[in-house]
């Protein structure tokens, strides 16, 4: 079991995505919590790391918690993502591993992972998430 927490960033219908470098789809910002982290915590470090942005912990609100096969990883290995929406400052940009920053809407889904996918349904089903 691969434990992530994630970031649900929606503005005008479209969601935020990155994908990383030497990947072919497109992934919710975020990452592994280290020993000792709360999702909070995790949550601040790996948006700062990956999008240069610091997100305003005391914002941060659970939007789910979503499982599906994890991308690039042997058949049964399972990715559960813990998500939360938050608000940030600063300027979004692509910074360590990431190579690039998008804004994906529901015709997208199939650029994104497995349980990417499942996040983008909840948000298209709950008419956060444009066609």
């Amino acid at each position: 079991m691969i434990d992530k927490v994630a970031w649900i960033r929606v503005e005008g219908g479209a969601i935020l995505s990155t994908r990383s470098v030497g990947r072919d789809v497109f992934y919710l910002p975020g990452g592994k919590r280290e020993p000792g982290e709360s999702d909070v915590d995790t949550l601040v470090r790996e948006i700062r790391e990956e999008l240069s942005v610091a997100i305003d912990a005391g914002s941060a609100v659970p939007v789910g918690v979503f499982e599906d096969q994890a991308h690039g990883h042997p058949a049964g290995t399972i990715v559960r993502m813990s998500c939360y929406g938050a608000d940030y400052r600063g300027e979004l940009r692509a910074d360590n591993e990431i190579e690039e920053v998008v804004w994906l809407t529901y015709a997208d889904r199939e650029r994104v992972s497995a349980v990417d996918r499942l996040v983008f349904d909840a948000l298209f089903r709950d008419g956060r998430l444009q066609p």
